[in-house]
């Protein structure tokens, strides 16, 4: 009862302090941007804490339950795409989108491309992130479903209302603030958390001898059909270097450099975290090996082998992640049917406050749908699986490929897209999700989608605006 107890008083807080924050917001730009004043502490904040969500501690650390040391390249795939987001595809768009005052992804789409590529990329990455969304709130339900045993939906509703509300109050300028608190305590949680763990379970070696383990549990390429480390390394990689919420953390940015040192640092930081979920999952292997769920194992683990306020610190890092990732997420859900579909397609007139009077009524209607979902999709890394499939597929060349090349046009775009959600839906549908080996949905989606780009790139152009 007592980590119930801590738990409410912590998420209250969060509450407070994203309302306070939020009374600084005067207009869509600071909702959307934060008014582009983030410097790189905060924008180091902000990306981490969205970073490091369900997928990067309950979906990696029940990886690391089933699959031992491979569990690493789930954060560090995501690492590496954020590294090279920072490093070569952040500053460039960031440059951009001061220059031309974007606010989302599909600024840049439509500014490269047209308003075609920009609508039909805003209305397949809206209703992916949906999945990821529901991903995030899997993960809080864990965590409430150990700790006091309720239904999987009173979890999901109890971490909705809290990252809803503190989100809707201040956009982007609360959530900076807020995750920077959060991800105070998801650094402080694991790394206390993590070599306490390992030591209740007898050490590395007494880990990897168990009987409970697996043969090939210090393979860092083996799977039993979670994800092998070439999966996730195709899987993430395009994701993190053009996923539109870190995009858009990335416009906020006060300056270039803020941009390379705040998004570089998150990313550094985030391959060195890939351990810490990867050994307790493994632990949990040893200390809990009949868990009804990979899920499970995480909060299981924590509530368990820890004393109280050690567990309770932990429960709060792990809540912190999947809140601080779910308010990126709603951040992308509010932000693209406020900008790019509402204002571009249903009212091009629509005022500053109409705008951000539908971003705040998005956020809303999005919560509700993800909580819905969560209680639908069986497991975070399923959830997340289908919206960086979905984003990879979507966005990766139309991105990278236009802010290098003035050559392709809005067909090639087009043709992209089609062609790696296409390829991606009939694999997955025709294999059951498997695909045939290495060759997964989602890199024969990315050989499709590279093919039709390069095809396109063929095709005469309509009069797009080239970036040089």
């Amino acid at each position: 009862m007592w980590h119930l107890v801590l738990l409410l008083v912590y998420s209250t807080g969060l509450i407070a302090l994203g309302l306070w924050i939020g009374r600084r917001v005067r207009g869509s730009g600071d909702f959307f941007v934060a008014g582009r004043s983030l410097g790189p502490g905060l924008i180091f904040a902000t990306v981490l804490a969205a970073n490091i969500g369900a997928g990067s501690t309950v979906g990696a650390t029940g990886v690391g339950f089933d699959d031992g040391v491979s569990a690493w390249w789930w954060n560090g795939s995501a690492g590496i795409g954020a590294l090279l987001l920072a490093l070569w595809i952040g500053p460039r768009i960031w440059r951009l989108a001061r220059e031309h005052n974007f606010y989302t992804a599909g600024d840049f789409l439509e500014h490269r491309y047209g308003r075609e590529v920009r609508g039909i990329a805003a209305a397949l990455i809206w209703l992916g992130t949906l999945s990821i969304l529901a991903g995030q709130l899997i993960g809080v339900s864990a965590i409430f479903e150990t700790v006091i045993g309720v239904p999987r939906w009173v979890g999901a509703v109890l971490g909705g209302v809290v990252m809803v509300t503190y989100f809707v109050a201040g956009g982007l300028l609360s959530s900076a603030w807020v995750n920077l608190v959060q991800l105070v305590v998801i650094v402080a949680g694991f790394s206390i958390a993590a070599p306490l763990v390992l030591a209740n379970a007898g050490g590395w070696e007494a880990i990897v001898s168990s009987p409970a383990a697996p043969e090939r549990f210090t393979d860092p390429w083996f799977s039993r059909g979670m994800g092998s480390g070439w999966t996730f390394l195709a899987l993430l990689v395009p994701a993190f270097i053009t996923s539109p919420g870190l995009l858009q953390k990335a416009y906020g940015a006060s300056s270039e450099r803020a941009v390379r040192v705040g998004i570089g640092l998150s990313a550094v930081v985030l391959m060195l975290f890939a351990l810490l979920p990867m050994v307790l999952g493994m632990a949990a292997r040893v200390r809990h090996p009949d868990l009804a769920s990979p899920n499970l194992a995480l909060p299981a683990i924590l509530v368990s082998d820890l004393p109280l306020g050690l567990g309770a610190l932990a429960l709060a890092a792990v809540f912190s992640a999947e809140v601080s990732s779910a308010d990126a997420v709603l951040f992308m859900l509010s932000t693209s049917m406020s900008q790019d579909l509402y204002k571009r397609f249903l009212n091009p007139a629509a005022t500053d406050l109409q705008l951000l009077r539908v971003a705040r009524a998005t956020a809303i209607v999005g919560g509700l749908l993800g909580i819905g979902l969560a209680t639908v999709l069986p497991t975070v890394v399923a959830a997340l699986g289908i919206f960086y499939s979905l984003l990879g597929v979507t966005l990766f060349f139309p991105i990278v490929a236009g802010l290098h090349s003035s050559r392709a046009g809005s067909g090639a775009a087009l043709a992209s897209i089609a062609a790696g959600v296409g390829t991606v839906a009939l694999v997955g549908v025709t294999t059951g999700g498997a695909g045939f080996g290495y060759w997964t949905p989602n890199v024969l989606g990315l050989i499709a989608a590279a093919a039709a780009f390069a095809l396109g790139s063929l095709l005469p152009r309509k009069g797009e605006s080239a970036v040089v």
